[in-house]
């Protein structure tokens, strides 16, 4: 519990007291258990919005895990294609994807610029067909640390119409 809340320990740098910080870095002062005085800061280094997504995202895996009665709903989205994964978490397998790499999928869907909602819509559809197919009828979403917005929504909304319960 403890390494994983000073994680952020790992990408700070320790200044000496005569440097002064850059632009794109910001300074926060620490008091120091050992004097009596809080002259001691440390340099804390913007983060990119992939690693600010990748935390939301290890934050919501510590509450959501897929088991075989109920597995998870992992989605994935790039700036060209959309994966969604049903996995068991417990036996670490997946149960059934769907993406708009796959063949049959691409072939139907004609996106030139990236996924829109429609093509999210219709994965969706998908992944839901294939588990209600394998038996699988509830599942917990994992919106891998995206906003519930547009096409994490979509494919969401999708899979609840065609018969999946989250």
């Amino acid at each position: 519990m403890l390494t994983s809340s000073l994680s952020f320990l790992h990408s700070c740098t320790f200044p000496s007291s005569s440097s002064s910080s850059s632009s794109s870095l910001f300074t926060i002062p620490t008091p120091n258990p050992n004097s009596s005085s809080s002259s001691l800061s440390f340099v804390v280094q913007a983060t990119t919005r992939r690693e600010d997504r990748i935390a939301r995202h290890v934050r919501l895996r510590k509450k959501i895990e897929g088991t075989p009665e109920r597995p998870r709903l992992s989605v994935f989205r790039s700036n060209k294609h959309l994966f969604v994964q049903v996995i068991d978490d417990t036996k670490m397998h997946t149960l059934a994807s769907a993406s708009t790499m796959q063949k049959a999928i691409a072939e139907e869907l004609n996106f030139t610029s990236g996924p829109t909602i429609e093509v999210a819509k219709r994965v969706g559809e998908i992944i839901a067909k294939s588990c209600l197919e394998k038996g699988i009828t509830k599942v917990v979403f994992d919106r891998g640390g995206y906003p519930y917005h547009g096409r994490v929504k979509a494919i969401a909304d999708a899979a609840r119409e065609h018969g999946l319960e989250f």
